[in-house]
């Protein structure tokens, strides 16, 4: 009798648990059932928040279980002061051993499932894109480029063409260090020889390509290009897809927008690395200012290296892309729509390494 009062006491108890979770929100989406995950501002974002909070609550579930029947045979399997006798054992209990085998891999199982659920839909870019944004990341900067919008190409075919004639003419006068004699050099002196050194300091081909072939990146006639004194804005709109376009120019780095909870490392030569460099969002949900960062150490200012999302209407976007196609600037086309012409989530970053002052840098 008093041990079924107990199962049913701790069995309201779990009960309780479990209904605070639920009626605290359905979709998960608040301080309590996110368990410490930030919102996001995407549907990607979303589904990964959700997929944590019931990874969370399916823990804590399983942890009560546990816990429970802890504490309900610490309680009442134990051997009793006035009784010689000890409690009935369980050991090499073949049906238990096998269910507490069997359970775990039906949790893995499950959680191994979800997870490949959420991966594919994030990673998914298949769609056809509203808006297509070729990103560049340089030590220590960013270039945004708009690449296509509603269907309209807005390559620079001139500047591409321009870069891979260099390309071509780069694979005709790359050498390796082996083929600089020292014999060579010995004949030169002066400007002669600093030239030929340079050129044997060269990284040689990579893939038949010159180290310093950079055909693979995009130009495009609307672009913003960030300083150490202007932190570049990606002004992109809502409730549209968008589909980003990533490349390094030159070291490894990570394109982060926070609120978008997921980040993508940035890779140079991206098909030679065998990197996917495309992703795309379902859309961004509501307008703001988003922070975005360097996620991975590219060299002495990787912690300065910040951008913004800026979210506004479509409306606004279509008068802002109308604006630049003017020769307004970033900041002049965001004042003419009523934003803030700089950065409002960063700052820019002091480049003078003496300074012992530290930026200013407000965000998120």
């Amino acid at each position: 009798m008093q041990h079924s009062r107990v199962l049913r006491r701790a069995g309201l108890a779990l009960a309780l648990v479990v209904a605070a979770l639920v009626l605290s929100g359905c979709d998960l989406n608040n301080g309590v059932t996110r368990f410490g995950w930030p919102e996001g501002v995407t549907p990607q974002a979303t589904k990964m928040r959700d997929f944590w909070s019931w990874s969370v609550v399916a823990a804590l579930a399983m942890g009560v279980f546990v816990w429970g029947l802890t504490f309900w045979t610490v309680a009442f399997h134990r051997k009793k002061k006035d009784s010689p006798e000890f409690p009935r054992q369980t050991g090499y209990n073949m049906a238990l051993e096998l269910t507490y085998t069997f359970i775990p891999f039906v949790i893995i199982s499950v959680l191994f499932y979800f997870t490949v659920v959420v991966q594919n839909y994030v990673n998914d870019h298949t769609k056809k894109a509203d808006v297509t944004v070729d990103v560049t990341a340089f030590q220590w900067n960013w270039k945004f480029g708009y690449r296509e919008i509603d269907g309209v190409n807005m390559a620079n075919t001139a500047k591409e063409a321009e870069m891979a004639k260099a390309a071509e003419a780069l694979k005709t006068r790359s050498l390796t260090t082996g083929e600089c004699a020292q014999e060579e050099l010995a004949k030169l002196s002066g400007e002669a020889l600093k030239e030929r050194k340079d050129e044997c300091l060269r990284p040689g081909p990579v893939h038949g390509k010159s180290g310093e072939d950079l055909s693979y990146l995009k130009y495009d006639n609307v672009e913003t290009v960030g300083s150490s004194t202007e932190v570049p804005v990606l002004v992109l709109p809502i409730d549209r897809r968008i589909e980003f376009h990533i490349a390094s120019a030159d070291v490894v780095h990570s394109f982060w927008v926070i609120d978008f909870l997921f980040k993508r490392d940035v890779v140079p030569n991206p098909a030679e690395n065998h990197s996917d460099n495309i992703f795309q969002i379902d859309k961004i949900e509501r307008t703001g200012a988003y922070v975005g960062r360097c996620a991975e150490m590219c060299g002495a200012y990787h912690s300065m290296m910040n951008f913004e999302v800026r979210a506004v209407s479509p409306e606004n976007f279509q008068k802002y892309i109308d604006l630049r196609k003017q020769g307004k600037t970033t900041g002049e086309a965001l004042a003419a729509i009523g934003e803030s012409p700089i950065a409002t989530s960063t700052a820019p970053f002091n480049t003078d390494r003496a300074s012992k002052e530290a930026s200013g840098l407000p965000g998120k």
